[in-house]
């Protein structure tokens, strides 16, 4: 009674089904990927606080992704280039130490970030003072101004003195990492920090307040051009923000059920933001945790440390970015995922046709991963190397890891429409719990909208029958007297119609 083999039988001529819109076991990250030093410590940090790796590989690609976002980009053919950022969210249950993996991930650029701030307080003290002496001499050349009634040679003065404030800008400080930030918050900061900025956080609240949280509409417009690099620019009451080129990082951790919420949410996955995310959908391993593993090793954090600190802190002084070329032997390995990736986007006979959205902009996202690792090792002088072909192969690596997780959650978002046909039906058949049905029977009993016709509800029956849930009875002999056929019928799993069930 089973179109799958290998299942275990139940013991009733069946074997057991398979559970609708189950995949293979996912694949674990792979961190041997990764640069030496930051696989290293990646590894450490996964036995230290008994996570799964795919945590600290996804924190780890976004750290980079904050180290060098808005200061490099791949030069790919012509006129197509790709920014070094991502978007990063891994999926995991409540208790999964997830903020430990990021404190331990992100303390690197929280150092840099108060160094750097140290580094530039002088001057930011300098600009206040010469401004304020600018202000006064600006009052004074006014009330001669006045005093004269307009004299040319005095407003003259008065003129200059009140557009020489204007020429002191004033530093901000540097702000690399932002968390529990408005999108409105987000594109102030981005702007007075030259066009980038990270959103590194241990919670999915973000993906409220995108929704409408705090503003009562949605908001994607910093995060869809700050994924891209598109220009910004942001009119408010008394303030005109400005950046030619928006780079935002988003580096998140979240509970599996916000990833079926937000594929809900009003335009998230309409405006696009949800084929901008590498997704990560690990198993948990809550229960199964060694309490008393070994700790990282000193010598592979101060590792870790050192090399991420020196990335971030060469990579942030350059204000245009670094122009990185892929070899010829990179660039062909790209061109031969693109070839094999473009059939499987075809919307009826691809397998990820469903979310060709996501997948359309994987060969995108391989190219930056790439450039992110190629500057990890060689962060002083990447520009003048080409991203290699064994860089590129990690890269395709790692792509391959999140298509595979995408593909995962999207099912798990119902984005597969096919699969979740069927759900709906399987939803039916489980509330009635009949031993047999015929196929009109299931139409009389499915929602038109999703059914309008007889026909519509033949392919989630195939596939229920190819997971297992039912069979297709053998048609009865046609009717010498002609006639309509009889609707054909399936029986069902002895797991829903039997007696207890």
């Amino acid at each position: 009674m089973s179109a799958h083999d290998g299942r275990q039988d139940t013991g009733q001529g069946w074997d057991a089904p398979t559970p609708l819109g189950a995949r293979n076991a996912l694949p674990g990250f792979p961190a041997e990927c990764l640069p030496g030093w930051m696989s290293r410590f990646v590894l450490a940090l996964a036995e230290e606080t008994q996570t799964p790796v795919d945590a600290a590989g996804c924190v780890a690609l976004a750290a980079l992704s904050t180290a060098a976002g808005g200061r490099a980009i791949v030069q790919v053919r012509g006129t197509y280039t790709e920014p070094v950022n991502l978007f990063t969210v891994v999926a995991l249950p409540p208790a999964s130490r997830k903020s430990a993996v990021f404190r331990a991930i992100t303390s690197p650029i929280l150092k840099v970030e108060a160094e750097l701030a140290e580094r530039i307080k002088p001057q930011i003290v300098e600009a206040e003072l010469t401004r304020a002496v600018a202000a006064g001499v600006a009052e004074k050349a006014k009330s001669k101004a006045i005093t004269t009634k307009g004299a040319p040679d005095a407003l003259a003065d008065a003129s200059d003195a009140a557009a020489a404030i204007e020429d002191i800008k004033i530093p901000a400080l540097p702000q690399l990492v932002a968390d529990d930030v408005t999108p409105e918050t987000a594109a102030t900061i981005l702007c007075d920090q030259g066009g980038r900025l990270a959103v590194l956080s241990a919670e999915g609240g973000i993906f409220q307040i995108l929704a409408g949280r705090y503003s009562g509409s949605p908001n994607f417009d910093l995060f869809l051009k700050g994924h891209a690099g598109d220009m910004l620019r942001v009119d408010r009451k008394g303030r005109s923000e400005h950046v030619e080129s928006a780079i935002l990082t988003l580096g998140l951790a979240v509970q599996p059920d916000v990833i079926r919420e937000i594929a809900t949410g009003p335009g998230f996955r309409g405006k696009g933001l949800l084929g901008r995310f590498l997704y990560a959908l690990p198993e948990s391993n809550i229960g199964t945790r060694n309490v008393d593993p070994e700790p990282v090793p000193a010598e592979v954090v101060a590792a870790y440390e050192e090399r991420l600190m020196r990335m971030v802190t060469h990579l942030f002084d350059w204000t245009d970015p670094q122009v990185l070329q892929l070899s010829p032997e990179a660039d062909e390995l790209r061109l031969d995922y693109a070839r094999q990736l473009e059939p499987r986007l075809h919307p009826r006979l691809g397998d990820l046709g469903h979310m060709s959205d996501w997948a359309g902009k994987s060969v995108g996202a391989i190219i930056r991963i790439a450039a992110l690792l190629h500057l990890a090792d060689n962060p002083v002088d990447g520009y003048r190397l080409p991203i290699s072909a064994d860089t590129m192969t990690a890269a395709i690596r790692i792509g391959e890891y999140f298509t595979a997780h995408a593909e995962a959650a999207f099912d798990h978002m119902g984005a597969d429409p096919e699969v979740e046909r069927a759900r709906q039906v399987l939803d039916w058949i489980t509330r009635k719990k009949p031993a047999r049905f015929t196929v009109r029977e299931a139409f009389s009993g499915l929602p038109r909208g999703t059914f309008p016709k007889v026909a519509d509800v033949l392919p989630s029956l195939e596939l229920l029958e190819g997971y297992g849930w039912i069979a297709m009875e053998p048609p009865p002999p046609r009717n010498p007297k002609g006639g309509r056929p009889p609707s054909p019928a399936y029986q069902v799993h002895p797991q829903i119609s039997g007696p207890g069930a």
